[in-house]
């Protein structure tokens, strides 16, 4: 669905999901610097940070900045409305920096006001799914008009830009006329995350897009790795698999592109 222009700066990705895996498994939930937020339907979703830790059941699910998979669980099908949201997004919305949910994975009625999105689960419930993005829509909009469009200072926004970039912090901290340990205080505050890790989630989001389309190794300098071994190391730290288990596990159609 087409994100509405007042909601563009918030929201990078709005859709309506109605998959069938074949049978039941684990998806794996990427770092990112998008915020994720799912609203499941017919089942909720049980999702947890892998081996060892308590997963998470519930009719709706935000996830803060992280820098390890978190892993969907799920019974071979689901259906519902997943979105991105910007970190200027969390605080035009739900009234909070993104840095409140760094590493988090939370239900709704943890960090929405009663009313209007937090109800979001019970009303999809019952609605016909080709009115879910239109409700969705209207509840997110109706969330911008109660924090009244708030967002981070100016020169965050222009640094989380700049990093996105792949800028350099003291570069970004000369642009926007601070110093490195300011800027990096200003960031951390407002994402949870230092500048470099955010500069180095935002390469990973961008070799996501490439690895599979070419090889492996003009993926890595397209996105500013030093090499195609750097790239992999990056892969383990933030998916915990390489980039070939990945597409050999979310895209088994593709032809395999990494060795050539």
């Amino acid at each position: 669905m087409t994100v509405p222009v007042v909601l563009r700066p918030y929201v990078t990705s709005l859709v309506t999901y109605d998959v069938d895996f074949g049978a039941p498994g684990v998806h794996r939930g990427m770092p990112s610097t998008e915020i994720t937020f799912v609203l499941p339907v017919d089942e909720p979703l049980v999702t947890s940070w892998g081996s060892g830790s308590e997963p998470v059941t519930a009719w709706s699910l935000v996830s803060g900045l992280h820098t390890r998979p978190a892993a969907i669980h799920h019974r071979g099908h689901q259906r519902g409305v997943q979105l991105g949201l910007t970190t200027a997004g969390v605080r035009a919305l739900f009234g909070m920096p993104a840095a409140a949910w760094r590493g988090e994975l939370l239900a709704l009625d943890e960090v929405a006001a009663p009313g209007g999105v937090r109800d979001l689960p019970e009303r999809l419930a019952k609605a016909d799914p080709q009115t879910w993005g239109q409700l969705v829509v209207a509840s997110l909009v109706g969330a911008l008009a109660r924090y009244g469009e708030a967002g981070p200072r100016a020169e965050v926004g222009r640094a989380l830009v700049l990093l996105t970039g792949g800028a350099g912090v003291q570069e970004v901290a000369d642009d926007v006329g601070y110093s490195r340990r300011r800027i990096s205080d200003l960031v951390r505050a407002e994402t949870g995350v230092a500048p470099k890790q955010f500069q180095r989630l935002a390469r990973f989001d961008r070799s996501r897009g490439l690895v599979g389309r070419m090889p492996l190794a003009q993926a890595a300098m397209a996105c500013g790795y030093a090499d195609q071994a750097h790239l992999t190391r990056e892969w383990h730290e933030f998916a915990g698999c390489t980039p070939t288990t990945w597409l050999r596990e979310e895209f088994p159609f593709v032809q395999d592109l990494t060795d050539r």
